[in-house]
């Protein structure tokens, strides 16, 4: 998922309004990412489309969006970029608070990506800070809509200490229902819960980022490294001079010494 960028606008709520700006919580640019080579010519390969039945590419202005039809594999719906714009927000740069919720009855699986919310300016500020401070001291979550990485999404604004937090949140219909059903499971067995919460209780320390570092990624840093190494060109040898023998030895003479004493 690509990065938001210096995203602006406004936070409203009834007929307070604040100039905000959007970052992203998380990064992905420290990731190590790869290329798709061709290993014959060392080139970058680059994707293109191709019709599935004539097998040739496709230009850009071509390519459509489609939806099948009922019934029909091979039979689409055609839709122009400009007729699904059309469905989307009015307003893409407002993030209008339609609703408030209890704070902690948005269960932990609707949130999906975390972004940090701040006022844009000073004039913005004092603004910002009664939207976060009300919504503090009545203990809600704020709910909205937003177009964010090319489609419109439910976001969700929780006030902290610092400041909100804007969360995307997941899409109804791709969030599934628990796979385990708490009542039904057995009764623990004591003798085990006594022995797991010495367990627990052992283990228990504070929370650092090392805890959740990727291995992976240390891994890969550590192969493309040897690459690396492997690739640089070895360092010439030191040039050692000759030992010196005390005499200068004249290469001419000895040489017609050779040849006379052959």
């Amino acid at each position: 998922m690509a990065r938001t960028r210096d995203w602006k606008g406004h936070l409203k709520l009834s007929l307070v309004t604040a100039r905000v700006s959007l970052t992203a919580a998380t990064t992905q640019s420290r990731k190590i990412r790869f290329h798709l080579i061709n290993r014959d010519t060392g080139n970058r390969v680059e994707a293109r489309y191709f019709d599935s039945k004539t097998h040739r590419p496709v230009s850009e202005r071509n390519e459509v969006k489609g939806f099948p039809k009922d019934g029909a594999e091979d039979d689409f719906v055609l839709l122009d970029d400009d007729e699904i714009d059309s469905a989307a927000l009015e307003s893409t740069r407002t993030i209008n608070i339609e609703a408030f919720v209890p704070a902690g009855s948005v269960a932990w699986i609707w949130y999906e990506k975390a972004h940090f919310l701040k006022p844009d300016d000073d004039l913005s500020e004092e603004a910002y800070g009664v939207i976060l401070q009300s919504m503090r001291e009545h203990q809600v979550l704020g709910i909205a809509r937003l177009v964010l990485y090319g489609r419109e999404r439910a976001v969700l604004l929780e006030p902290l200490r610092n400041g909100i937090i804007l969360w995307t949140l997941r899409y109804g219909e791709t969030v599934r229902g628990p796979v385990v059903d708490l009542h039904k499971l057995p009764k623990p067995d004591a003798a085990a819960m006594t022995k797991l919460e010495k367990t627990i209780e052992k283990k228990c320390g504070t929370w650092r980022p090392s805890l959740v570092k990727d291995p992976m990624q240390k891994r890969l840093s550590d192969i493309v490294k040897a690459h690396r190494d492997d690739l640089r060109p070895a360092k010439a040898p030191a040039h050692t001079p000759p030992a010196k023998t005390g005499r200068i030895v004249d290469i001419t003479e000895a040489l017609r010494n050779s040849l006379r004493n052959p």
